[in-house]
């Protein structure tokens, strides 16, 4: 069996795993979060934010704060320029005194939205940061974390279980 999205069935759960997630870095050993703010939209339209993170770091010198608006797309095909053209990124990344945006995928994106980012990326004059992750950029990190594995993927789970006992026996 293959670790895989597809066990995700609607929007909302693909968001609730996104915002577990932020929540769950902090414990990382191999970070230096100090703290982690994770403040999902909530119910009805969300004009481009599905979650505001807030992230407090130590650089061993100074803490500072990092802050992204982070976008879900939920959808089986690949999120073209139509599926976010409603939302200015930039205007949206100021208006939440953020340092960047993070589109995350449940699939992948289309060479337009690629390029789109590409071109925030090379000529952003406010030092923005503009990210994509796609499906198996988000399953990688996920792979790591156990319990979230347990929690949004049961079937997945219990195969790791399952395979687990069989090389015990």
């Amino acid at each position: 069996m293959k670790f895989s999205l597809s066990e995700i069935q609607n929007w909302k759960e693909f968001e609730d795993l996104l915002t577990d997630y932020f929540r769950a870095i902090k414990e990382a050993k191999e970070n230096n979060l100090m703290e982690v703010f994770v403040e999902p939209s909530g119910e009805g339209t969300d004009g481009g934010r599905d979650i505001l993170l807030t992230f407090r770091i130590n650089d061993s010198i100074v803490p500072f704060t990092r802050r992204w608006v982070v976008q879900c797309k939920f959808y089986k095909e690949s999120v073209s320029k139509r599926h976010i053209a409603t939302v200015n990124i930039p205007s949206l990344i100021h208006e939440y005194n953020a340092d960047g945006y993070l589109l995350v995928c449940k699939n992948g994106v289309t060479s337009s939205v690629s390029n789109m980012f590409e071109n925030f990326r090379r000529t952003c004059k406010l030092d923005y940061s503009y990210m994509i992750w796609e499906g198996n950029d988000l399953i990688n990190k996920l792979k790591v974390m156990p319990d979230l594995i347990e929690k949004f993927f049961p079937e997945y789970s219990s195969y790791l279980e399952e395979k687990a006992n069989r090389i015990k026996v």
